[in-house]
């Protein structure tokens, strides 16, 4: 990510570069691809609007207020600027760095604190905060809340971000996963498994899939049960402390174990550990660590699509459309993988929709805290998933899914949203 000069010197502590800003010719061709721009139409929406309030704020003719800091988190950070940008200009990058400025500079609130410092690096006490979800959801308590209508009595959309998670897993994945899991048949590699919060806490029985569909193709998989959340969460709200500190978690947890590759099937903690290496490399002890780290780092699709795979699958029946997560499709570059996986299933019929790779207005927490933006990104994304006829709809990310999951009740289509190893686990097992 971009740093001037005094911040090189401080090591972590970063500043947006002034001049990264300067670079931004303010051409507009950012505006053609920016959904937060689409939907609000005024230029402090856009990419470029955002890179001017900063180098205004870097010049000291701004000062950075509450409505300054909201146009920051306004950004979906989904990338599709900088992959139009003329002049290069990362303005995800840009913002992300002032939102590190922002943090130092600013109080927070304590509530911020005790997430990113507090909850997400100790899995236990995250596995812990769940159970409250789970008696909702497994009570009936979340069925007579709907039906009665106290849903709708609940004051900033609560009640609609309510219907978003799927039935968390009575018990998380990590307890249930053990730490190896021998190949079947001969062991081709050795490959360490990412297992990420959101899949090991909702999306249990995916990622169990995805560990099983790596053992069938001659993986033997290592989950490291000690894990910490990658660090992008603590990263997108600018505590770039907290961030390192997970990254460095993760990095010793994996050099531990000695594996040639390191899988995961979340596309933001696979995007995020490739950057690891750019995270920690002013950091003396970590800066080669982190860099073997990001080198090994493969999402499951790109890691499936580089090995001989086992082609005896049983079929699936499905008319299949698939979604880019904004952090694999651009973060990562992987968008071919995917749908080559999905392509090879067999009694699938895949059909692409149109702007397959425009953000869908999850983007973490982006649902809860700016809620009209992101249904107006979600409506123009489920019209075009709903076009294909799809009865499925796949995506390597668990907010993704989360929000198209929603997104599909919202718009009344009956149409299944899962992972695309999802479905080549399902057509192993009919074999």
């Amino acid at each position: 990510m971009a740093e001037n000069s005094a911040t090189q010197a401080q090591g972590p502590k970063r500043a947006p570069s002034y001049d990264e800003a300067l670079n931004c010719i303010r051409c507009g061709l950012c505006l053609s691809v920016c959904p937060t721009y689409r939907e609000a139409g005024t230029e402090t929406n856009s990419p470029r609007g955002r890179v001017a309030l900063i180098r205004s704020a870097l010049e000291g003719k701004l000062e950075i207020s509450d409505n300054f800091v909201d146009h920051m988190y306004r950004c979906l950070n989904c990338m599709a600027c900088a992959a139009v940008c003329p002049s290069g200009v990362q303005a995800q990058e840009i913002i992300v760095d002032e939102r590190v400025e922002i943090d130092n500079k600013l109080p927070q609130p304590a509530i911020k604190k005790w997430i990113f410092e507090g909850l997400l690096p100790a899995t236990p006490r995250l596995e812990a905060a769940m159970w409250p979800l789970r008696l909702y959801q497994r009570t009936g308590a979340s069925w007579v809340a709907e039906k009665s209508g106290i849903l709708n009595l609940l004051p900033m959309h609560l009640g609609e971000i309510a219907k978003m998670p799927p039935t968390a897993s009575m018990r998380p994945l990590r307890h249930k996963l053990p730490e190896t899991v021998a190949a079947e048949g001969e062991r081709k590699y050795r490959v360490g498994f990412f297992l990420g919060c959101a899949q090991s806490l909702l999306y249990a029985d995916s990622s169990a899939g995805t560990v099983r569909v790596m053992a069938r193709n001659g993986a033997e998989v290592v989950t490291p049960k000690s894990l910490s959340c990658c660090g992008m969460p603590a990263m997108a709200y600018g505590d770039l402390d907290t961030a390192m500190k997970m990254a460095r978690t993760n990095i010793d947890l994996f050099e531990q174990a000695g594996v040639d590759a390191i899988i995961t099937d979340c596309a933001t903690c696979g995007e995020f550990g490739k950057h690891y290496k750019e995270l920690l490399k002013h950091d003396p002890e970590y800066a080669e660590k982190a860099a073997a780290y990001s080198d090994k780092m493969r999402d499951i699709s790109q890691f499936l699509a580089e090995i001989p795979m086992d082609d005896r699958m049983g079929e699936v029946k499905a008319k299949v459309t698939y979604h880019d997560p904004c952090h694999l499709v651009r973060g990562q570059g992987v968008t071919a993988e995917p749908r080559k996986l999905l392509k090879m299933i067999p009694g699938i019929e895949f059909v692409e929709m149109k702007e397959a790779d425009w953000c869908c207005g999850g983007a973490g927490t982006y649902m809860m805290t700016h809620y009209e933006t992101s249904m107006g990104i979600l409506d123009r994304k489920m019209a075009n998933a709903g076009a294909t006829g799809a009865e499925v709809i796949a995506s390597g990310c668990p907010v993704c899914q989360m929000q198209l999951r929603y997104g599909a009740r919202r718009a009344g289509m009956n149409a299944r949203v899962t992972h695309p190893i999802a479905l080549l686990d399902e057509a192993y097992r009919k074999r």
